[in-house]
């Protein structure tokens, strides 16, 4: 039914939507949820469940609704200061892994400058794949960074240390690799967003100005 009403509003993913939802309101992973068809939900569940699916009806994305979106295989928390984790900034990882790779082993120590790190995702996914790499996430916001902090020791990621500044203003080199995925979003273009991106994401990490 959930996903129905998704479908009629024109969600791109409705029954992707509804699953993740009804398993957030009842505390089920997916195979709990496909191991329980007949459960009967309770008053207070059925009124959980309405309440998530208006909040989706009104285009709030499912990851901001759980609280988290899995990023290179990584489960990170996110926050009202944070984007939500795209798959295509993996593409970001992918290229500075190959980059490394074509310079010599992925495991020799590395130094990593992350400016603009957000919920901590390119970094935090760099040092999944660098195993005696550190590195640093800068941002201007200190509510991401709190964020990307909480994802850091939630995963277990000592290696990773984060700096409140203007992309790299207070860091100092040398640096063995630098990413960035920074505000790029054209300012007049921003009224014409998806209205997930453009009511819901912060409009510091997405306005790049002229």
């Amino acid at each position: 039914a959930m996903a129905a009403q998704f479908r009629a509003a024109g969600l791109d993913t409705p029954d992707l939507d509804a699953r993740i939802l009804l398993g957030h309101a009842l505390g089920l992973d997916h195979t709990a949820l496909a191991a329980a068809p007949s459960r009967i939900l309770g008053a207070g569940e059925a009124s959980a469940i309405a309440e998530l699916t208006q909040r989706r009806l009104a285009r709030e994305p499912v990851a901001r609704i759980v609280g988290w979106k899995e990023f290179w295989s990584l489960p990170l928390r996110i926050g009202t200061a944070t984007l939500v984790p795209r798959p295509e900034t993996e593409t970001v990882v992918e290229a500075a892994l190959a980059a490394v790779e074509a310079r010599g082993p992925r495991s020799r120590p590395l130094r990593i400058a992350d400016l603009g790190t957000g919920s901590g995702a390119i970094l935090l996914a760099l040092l999944a794949e660098l195993p005696n790499a550190c590195g640093v996430g800068t941002d201007i916001s200190a509510d991401a960074l709190c964020v990307a902090q909480d994802n850091a020791r939630r995963l277990g990621f000592s290696r990773a240390r984060f700096v409140a500044c203007d992309l790299a203003a207070a860091l100092r080199g040398p640096f063995d690799l630098i990413v960035s995925n920074p505000p790029y979003i054209v300012s007049a273009d921003i009224a014409a967003l998806a209205p997930e991106v453009r009511d819901f994401d912060p409009a510091r990490a997405l306005d790049g100005g002229s």
